[in-house]
């Protein structure tokens, strides 16, 4: 097949986290299983910066066409992107396409290339990767986009692809009031997947553990974005009060506002260490430097980054808002809620165990490699991809 993705970022952006881990990784497997893929994009690299603007590369066999985003403020603003040139190039390539994959679903990139697909019959999927709810930020804006926008991008979607069943209910809703003028869309549940190999094995932490002053001690990770809803407010007050004098508390991500509170927060503890954003061998030697992944989000999608930290053999301690009620089930860590009471406890009885903590890891690596693979997870993509295409034609 013939795929093209529509995404406002991709590789090396991946301070607008993981969505762009999820696109790269889909895309990547399904060139590996000798589909022909593109990614139609803009030149933004994190909230401000763009670019080297308008160029093309193939990466791991996907075709990436990137285009220059003539505001980058915007992006880090309203979240928008103001790409030059991208419906011209969807026009150029569409006809040489099967299939239109689009991520995220208030987008300017999906105004911009559905009504082209549209024009020439192509399907369309879309991967809304958790940004439907509103609660998850931006409400208003969000509102306001729904009555004005959205409805001529929604009546021209084939079919949505939720990442949980939560996602899928929120689609369902958002759909039934896009829907009375054209026949039902299809919907499924696909979950994010991770590249197992990518983990196996992690570098050495020595290095990693000498530069930040961790010693040997026990060491709880939180890797996120510094944003209200992922939970790292919630995180140091619970670590703590665990009281746990021998262990770290290491904090890995990209600040978007709440830096400064965190750090009021932390105080003067010198257990807690700040690392800022960290990409490539320095973020998977944070992961090999981990103990416990620990992220008390709300509103996530399905978050790579829990999916990458049991990868990791890492047990994870995370919120319900998360949408992995299979870490409970498989022993792979604790689904808690986001209080730091109840985090505390749990946070204390994993890092005073080593054994606990051993096995546990084991159960999450099990988890990830049964059912979050790469390799699984587009199986079921293919099989959307094709039912869809057979509908058409």
């Amino acid at each position: 097949m013939r795929i093209l993705h529509v995404t406002p970022y991709y590789r090396p952006a991946y301070a607008f986290g993981g969505v762009v881990r999820s696109v790269e990784g889909m895309a990547t497997a399904l060139a590996a299983r000798g589909h022909d893929v593109t990614i139609l994009t803009t030149d933004a690299l994190d909230q401000t910066r763009g670019g080297a603007g308008a160029q093309e590369e193939t990466i791991d066999g996907v075709r990436i066409l990137r285009r220059r985003n003539v505001l980058p403020w915007l992006r880090g603003r309203w979240n928008l992107s103001t790409p030059r040139g991208l419906r011209r190039t969807a026009a150029a390539i569409m006809p040489s396409v099967d299939l239109v994959h689009a991520h995220e679903f208030r987008t300017l990139e999906n105004l911009l290339v559905a009504p082209v697909a549209q024009r020439l019959g192509k399907p369309i999927v879309l991967s809304p990767h958790g940004t439907l709810n509103l609660a998850t930020g931006r409400g208003r804006f969000k509102s306001a986009w729904d009555r004005l926008l959205s409805p001529g991008v929604a009546l021209g979607i084939d079919h949505v692809i939720a990442l949980t069943e939560t996602e899928l209910a929120e689609a369902r809703s958002l759909w039934s009031g896009f829907s009375a003028r054209r026949p039902p869309i299809g919907f499924s549940v696909i979950p994010n997947g991770v590249a197992l190999s990518d983990f196996s094995p992690l570098p050495a932490s020595a290095g990693f553990r000498e530069r930040y002053r961790m010693g040997e001690s026990p060491t709880l990770l939180f890797m996120g974005r510094l944003q209200a809803r992922k939970g790292a407010d919630v995180l140091i007050k619970a670590f703590r009060s665990a009281e746990v004098d021998d262990s770290r508390l290491l904090i890995v991500g990209p600040d978007e506002g709440m830096l400064p509170q965190l750090r009021t927060l932390a105080g003067d503890d010198p257990r807690i260490i700040f690392t800022g954003y960290l990409a490539g061998e320095a973020r998977l030697e944070a992961l090999a430097a981990g103990d416990v992944f620990a992220l008390p989000a709300t509103g996530e999608g399905q978050s790579i980054a829990v999916l990458e930290a049991m990868a990791a053999q890492l047990p994870v301690v995370i919120s319900p808002g998360c949408n992995m009620d299979e870490v409970d089930a498989a022993g792979a860590g604790f689904v808690v809620e986001a209080s730091v009471e109840v985090l505390a406890g749990k946070l204390r009885e994993l890092l005073r165990d080593g054994e606990k903590r051993r096995e546990m890891g084991a159960q999450a690596r099990q988890l990830v490699t049964e059912r979050f693979s790469w390799d699984s997870v587009v199986e079921r993509l293919e099989g959307v991809y094709q039912g869809l295409l057979l509908a058409k034609s």
